[in-house]
């Protein structure tokens, strides 16, 4: 009988559990959508999702140079 009980508690908490990961997942989706799109505002609040891709993989790139002061910058652009 108490094996027979706790299938029944299973049964009946599976579809709770299954409702509640949709729940996270849709809010997941939410915030990562709010984070996109206010790294992804531009001047005019247009949505850029190819440039917000492009700046976060930069960020996680190694940095080829550094710069002192404008003239070294401005020096490495001419090159």
């Amino acid at each position: 009988m108490r094996y027979l009980i706790n299938i029944m508690s299973q049964i009946i908490t599976a579809p709770k559990l299954h409702s509640q990961i949709d729940t996270l997942r849709k809010e997941i989706q939410t915030l990562r959508s709010l984070v996109i799109g206010i790294a992804g505002n531009d001047k005019e609040g247009e949505y850029r999702p190819n440039f917000v891709k492009k700046i976060l993989k930069a960020t996680k790139d190694e940095t080829k140079y550094s710069f002192r002061d404008t003239v070294e910058f401005l020096n490495h652009l001419r090159k």
